[in-house]
Formats: C-alpha cells, structure tokens, sequence
C-alpha cells in the first residue's frame, strides 16, 4: 500500500472563519495564566464548550437536522487549530464532537442521533471513550468486557481504563464482546452505548501526577443496555474503531499539545535573550510545525472527500506527539530552564508540560502499535 500526502491550500471561507475564531478566543480567554492554556487538550471548561456550541462551532460539519453547521471538514480544521494554539479549554466537548457523534451519524439509529447529537453540538452533552481495559495493555482487540443478551437486551460487565474525563460525561461508547472469544481476536467485537448513571455503572477517578484527575477506571456490574445499544451491525466493533481512531489521531491536537513551550521560547527570543541557539532551535521546530501541519491538513482533505486515511493518520500521531514531548526539554536544553510551578510564565509552562508530555505517546494508541499499523499498511510486515 503507498500513501500520499498531497498539498492543500484552505478555502476563502476558512480563513474567514479563522478571524472570526481568533476574535472569539481574544475575548473568552483573556486574563487566562499561561500554566492553564498549557493545559488545553485537558482543560474542562463546560461554560466555554458551551459558548463555542453557541456559535455553530461544534458538530460543525454534521447535518443541520441534528443541530450541525454543515460545514466543512477544512472550516472545522481552522476552528481547532486556533482554540488548540490559543490554549483554550477543549476538554468538555471533545470526544463527542472529534469522534463519538461522527460515529453516531455513521453507524447510530435515527433515536440516537435525534436524542443525543443536538445537545452534543450545543456544548452540553459529553462523552467519554472505553477502549482500554486494565491489564491489556495496548492490545485493544484482547478486551474482556463482555455484553450478553437477556430479556431483549443485553447485561454488560467488566471495566474500562484510562477513559478521560469519563466522570464528567454523560455517556461512553465502548468496545466489547458481543460474541466468541478472546482468542477471536477481532471476530465478535461490538461498540455499545452507555449512559453513565446507569445503575451498576462506577466511575473512579485516578490522580495523575499534576494532582490533576483527567483519567478514570470505570466498572460495570451487570449493566442492563437496551437492545439498541449496540452501535450499528454487532460484530461490526473493530471496524468502526478503526474509522474513529483516523479522526483520533490525525487533528492538530497531536502536534499543537505542546504549543505553548513554543511560544515561551518566541516570547523569550523577542526580548533579546537565548542568543543564536535560541533562535536555531525556534527555527528547527517551527519547520516541524509547518511539515505536520500540512500533513494533518492533508488528512482533513481526505476526510473531506469522504476517505478513511488510517495510515496516514498513525503517521501523523507518531511524528506529532514525538515533537510534542521534544518541546519540553528543549525548553529545559536552550534556555537552561527548571520546572516550577511557582516561576514565570516560561517556568510554569515547563512544569506542566514536562508532567504532562509523557502520557502524549500512549493516548490514542502507543508508538510501537502506530509503527505496527504503518509497517503493515506499507507491507513490511
């Protein structure tokens, strides 16, 4: 299999949206610290979520009959990199509106989406994602959860883990088995639909090392689902995870997480201080920027045009979040900087950066898996 990355240019009306955004952002994050526009991708913000819905910048390209813009794949593309550059806190809303409402317009009954995708798009309603489960590691297709039928139904048990902000969200899509066995692999694997007040549902929220509780295990005991709660065809689970992580792991978030440790070092270079090795390092990294942006600007495209760009989009994740995790410490190796959360506006955004970045190469799937997927969609494997 070969894959390109052809160039594009973005369309008059997505860089008049880009105005309209940046206008937006001055207003809503002014007096914002610079520590917590660090921390954009894991920023919890209801109100703002709520705000952008108000604006059409949620679901913006889903159809207008279930609360969407039916806009462009492109125009959404500006929109999130200029909240993602500006720092702004995203957390609230996505998830639903990267990939589980798109899966629902994809695979979900017409109930579903009338129900669920206007308040998705309104900035109120938010989803969490149940993919991994503990002591699986990394393989996703070993999963253990397990859905049987009864009574027209179906009875869920098992846990999730590591499902980001699942104990602020409404509901979860999660991947289990519907049928077979573990040993079946792909075979037998189904996403359902769980609301997460549903009695037998335990969320458990896990502390990470900011002191922060982003992440969260999340039990079921003999969880009774209606019968549509299985998204789409039963059996169809692995296919439709394969579509989501495309969008996953191909938006400007993979490569815009660490942005702010960028500008630090602008900001720094623009008062006259670091020397040429400053301004070497800037260079380097804004060349990183410009390759990414136009690869993942590349993946929008195809998106656009209606294309599942799965390769394409573990190359993109893997490169993205290695130059994430590099911006840190370059801070640390050009500027001679310590982590405190205490110092200035540079020191406050390394400190954060620095305890985040680590968690940047396994969200969305680990390195050794993307270069998997890459080697076998390039036959080398």
């Amino acid at each position: 299999m070969n894959f390109r990355f052809e160039p594009l240019s973005l369309p008059p009306e997505a860089e008049n949206l880009r105005c309209e955004v940046r206008e937006f952002l001055t207003e809503a994050l002014r007096g914002m610290p610079v520590e917590r526009r660090a921390d954009t991708w894991t920023g919890f913000d209801a109100t703002f979520s709520k705000a952008l819905g108000a604006r059409g910048w949620i679901g913006m390209t889903w159809p207008k009959q279930f609360g969407g813009g039916e806009r462009s794949a492109l125009e959404r593309y500006v929109m999130l990199e200029e909240v993602l550059a500006a720092g702004a806190p995203v957390a609230a809303h996505w998830f639903a509106d990267r990939q589980s409402g798109p899966l629902l317009l994809r695979y979900g009954t017409e109930e579903q989406r009338r129900e669920l995708l206007p308040g998705m798009a309104k900035g109120e309603v938010y989803f969490a994602v149940g993919m991994s489960e503990p002591n699986v590691g990394s393989d996703v297709a070993s999963v253990r959860s397990r859905a049987k039928p009864a009574d027209g139904g179906w009875v869920l048990n098992g846990a999730k883990i590591w499902s980001t902000f699942a104990h602020l969200s409404h509901y979860m899509i999660a991947l289990v088995r519907t049928s077979g066995e573990a040993k079946d692999r792909h075979a037998g694997l189904s996403q359902v639909l769980i609301d997460l007040s549903a009695p037998g549902v335990t969320v458990r929220p896990i502390t990470d090392i900011t002191g922060g509780e982003h992440f969260n295990e999340v039990i079921f005991e003999d969880v009774r689902l209606p019968a549509s709660a299985v998204i789409g065809r039963e059996g169809d689970g692995w296919n439709q995870v394969m579509a989501e992580l495309a969008y996953e792991r191909s938006g400007p978030e993979r490569y815009l997480s660490s942005l702010q440790a960028l500008i630090q070092m602008v900001t720094v270079a623009a008062e006259g201080h670091g020397g040429d090795r400053l301004r070497v390092a800037i260079g380097k990294a804004m060349a990183h920027v410009a390759v990414l942006r136009q690869m993942s600007l590349s993946i929008a495209g195809q998106l656009q045009a209606g294309h599942a760009p799965n390769l394409e989009a573990s190359l993109v994740k893997d490169l993205g979040t290695s130059f994430e995790q590099s911006l840190p410490e370059m801070l640390h190796d050009v500027l001679g900087l310590e982590p405190s959360l205490s110092g200035g506006d540079a020191e406050r955004v390394h400190a954060n950066l620095l305890q985040l970045a680590p968690c940047f190469s396994l969200r969305g799937g680990t390195r050794e898996i993307l270069r998997g997927i890459i080697a076998r969609g390039l036959g080398l494997r």
